[in-house]
């Protein structure tokens, strides 16, 4: 059996309650989440479920790019997130292990890829 736990939460961000303060759907803190290194991230609603997660190279691109790009799978649902949650995970075997254990363990609502809990 292996054990996998969770990785600690590296950095959180949330949504203003006014949008006008930021671009990027309400989000402010975008520069407390790191540009070089690579990990997962989380988006959850204002009640703490589990949106989406996913893995990227580098973190602050691929987690603007969600929102920003046209054929996010997180499009339709972006007035939704209401906190992000990153963790850095350097290794790329460890962040593919790390983001199915997430998506299935915590069940995702809006992951397509990967799931088994359906």
């Amino acid at each position: 059996m292996i054990n996998i736990t969770i990785p600690a939460r590296d950095v959180t961000i949330t949504k203003k309650a006014d949008p006008k303060e930021s671009n990027i759907y309400g989000f402010t803190e975008f520069h407390l989440i790191t540009r070089e290194l690579g990990g997962i991230f989380m988006f959850y609603n204002d009640r703490d479920e589990l949106l989406f997660v996913g893995k990227a190279r580098k973190l602050r691109p691929r987690i603007k790019k969600h929102f920003e790009d046209s054929v996010s799978p997180m499009k339709p649902h972006r007035d939704e997130v209401a906190k992000i949650e990153v963790c850095v995970v350097e290794d790329p075997v460890h962040r593919e292990i790390y983001e199915t254990y997430i998506l299935n363990e915590l069940q995702a609502k809006y992951n397509v890829e990967k799931v088994l809990y359906k």
